[in-house]
């Protein structure tokens, strides 16, 4: 028999929870208070700032049960908040966790999920410290808070990029929109847990280490990571920038797995590279003379591949430039949970 969350009750998941965590979670160093409080504390290094995020995912509008197994649903979740940090040239430091869970959820699911947030955490040194549950009748949902740390002089933002800056890229945009899509469409039943885009949705790979490195080069003049989409993204750097934006079609990097979504046209892989896709790579922008400098950068750490798909312009918005050599204007709002 199944053993359910109405089975233990919250205080049980609980108990369940901070064993599992302390048997299988990383140590971290400088919390002072974890699990067991009405909070946790953690004591700041001197020299650093302190980062904060916090992402939400809920059941039916950001991941459909059927089609994400727990552990992964957790890794999902965790990486959305890693990525955040990263972007920011920053080391991911401590996780607090809210879930809102039906009572029938499986108490196993809730196990599993952890084990998911800790295989992306406990690689990096950081730590999930606290959290809270509630009951949620219709749709769970899972909600995280992160802090992380960078140093003062090393921090990355969204507002630097300058018109003449070229724009690069990490990976491959748009495989996680093109496995979301395999999935929908999938209406034979067909077992797609080890199709590669399917993957690279269900199971994304964040950046960190990546934007750990770009900051600590000193080299770049903005970031940012890619939860709303390549175009929706660049486009809030050029906001914040006060700048707008050239990206060359042609250059814009598609893995292999994706050469089978290539209309007659040629039209439909270009669409899922810049439109709606929350691949978790990273937006760098840089001088020209910095490009292989940050290539190289990345390169030590991780074999990412680096595509240079444009640059940085005066303040007109974002263009796509056709091999014909015009220039289209896309709208660049990305994701938006109200539309």
């Amino acid at each position: 028999m199944v053993q359910t969350l109405a089975d233990i009750g919250e205080f049980g998941l609980i108990r369940r929870i901070h064993k599992l965590i302390d048997q299988e979670g990383f140590k971290a160093p400088g919390v002072t208070l974890g699990i067991g409080d009405d909070c946790a504390s953690f004591l700041p290094d001197k020299g650093y700032e302190v980062l904060i995020t916090c992402d939400s995912m809920v059941e039916g509008r950001h991941y459909l049960q059927k089609y994400i197994r727990p552990f992964d649903l957790g890794r999902r979740a965790m990486v959305m908040n890693i990525s955040d940090i990263g972007a920011m040239g920053g080391i991911p430091l401590y996780a607090l966790v809210s879930l809102g869970l039906n009572k029938n959820t499986p108490v196993k699911d809730i196990e599993d999920m952890y084990r998911g947030f800790m295989q992306e955490l406990n690689p990096l040194g950081a730590a999930v410290i606290g959290g809270n549950i509630t009951r949620a009748d219709y749709s769970n949902f899972i909600n995280i808070t992160m802090t992380g740390k960078v140093e003062k002089e090393r921090m990355m933002r969204r507002s630097g990029a300058r018109a003449g800056d070229v724009i690069l890229v990490t990976g491959y945009p748009g495989q996680a929109a093109a496995g979301l899509k395999r999935l929908l469409d999938n209406h034979s039943g067909d077992d797609l847990s080890e199709d590669p885009l399917v993957t690279a949705y269900n199971q994304p790979v964040h950046r960190a280490r990546e934007g750990r490195a770009v900051a600590l080069s000193g080299f770049a003049t903005a970031m940012i990571d890619i939860s709303d989409g390549l175009v929706g993204d660049l486009g809030h750097i050029c906001e914040e920038s006060g700048a707008g934006a050239n990206v060359i079609r042609n250059k814009l990097p598609f893995s292999r797995h994706m050469r089978n979504l290539i209309s007659p046209q040629g039209s439909y892989i270009y669409e899922m590279i810049i439109g709606e896709s929350d691949d978790y790579e990273l937006i760098i922008t840089c001088g020209p003379d910095n490009t292989e400098k940050i290539r190289t950068a990345i390169a030590e750490i991780s074999d990412v591949p680096v595509t240079e798909i444009g640059n940085i312009t005066a303040p007109d918005g974002i263009k796509i430039i056709s091999p014909d050599g015009v220039r289209h204007p896309v709208r660049s709002a990305g994701w938006d949970h109200f539309k």
